[in-house]
């Protein structure tokens, strides 16, 4: 008698650790399409730098404009609002292309980029207000020669609304002596003032569309 009580003790503590280990696979299972179907409410965007640009200009007594080969780019969104989403760009500074060999050379230097010590220039967003239908200010932290500035990127979406795919054009400018970069080149008179222009393609990978304030 004491060795089959024994045993049916044995029984329900196994069957009690069962149901318990049971009752956490199901709700663990149970649990993951909710994540899932949350994941899928957010727009997901992707952006190509091969269909892009990122161009900047400067006045200066020899014309000095150049693009950036390299480089990385992603909108991302906690909502379907166009204000939600975070822009943030990533540039190699030493991938400047003007076309010259020795403007290259001395904008890589450590009187300009600085790629040596600083090899990024990035962005990233941190208010977005639409002022228009397709028009928006873009507040952000420029990071350039390892010097942060607040700066105002000017965008505008074009492309039909809910297709998934358009172009973001933006300019931005700002004063280069703010950032150390004081110096000239030799024999060339440059301005203060640098404008900066994107071109962007995004495609909406998987989400809703965003929603624009009319």
């Amino acid at each position: 008698m004491k060795t089959a009580g024994l045993l049916e003790i044995c029984r329900r503590l196994l069957s009690f650790a069962f149901l318990s280990v049971s009752f956490f696979v199901a709700s663990a299972l149970l649990s993951t399409p909710a994540h899932a179907q949350a994941a899928s409410d957010v727009p997901v965007f992707q952006i190509t730098p091969v269909e892009s640009t990122i161009k900047f200009g400067v006045q200066a007594s020899v014309p000095i404009q150049g693009t950036f080969k390299k480089w990385d780019a992603t909108l991302t969104n906690t909502s379907t609002a166009v204000e939600s989403g975070v822009l943030s760009i990533k540039i190699q500074a030493d991938s400047v292309d003007t076309g010259s060999g020795m403007k290259d050379g001395k904008l890589k230097g450590k009187d300009f980029f600085n790629v040596k010590d600083d090899p990024y220039i990035t962005f990233k967003s941190t208010k977005i207000v639409q002022t228009g239908p397709t028009t928006f200010e873009v507040d952000g932290d420029f990071t350039i020669r390892g010097v942060t500035r607040q700066e105002k990127l000017e965008l505008e979406f074009s492309g039909k609304k809910g297709s998934g795919v358009g172009t973001v054009n933006g300019t931005m400018a700002f004063d280069r002596k703010e950032y150390g970069m004081n110096s000239g080149i030799p024999f060339i008179k440059i301005a203060d003032r640098v404008e900066v222009t994107v071109d962007l393609k995004a495609k909406r990978v998987s989400g809703p569309p965003l929603v624009f304030k009319q």
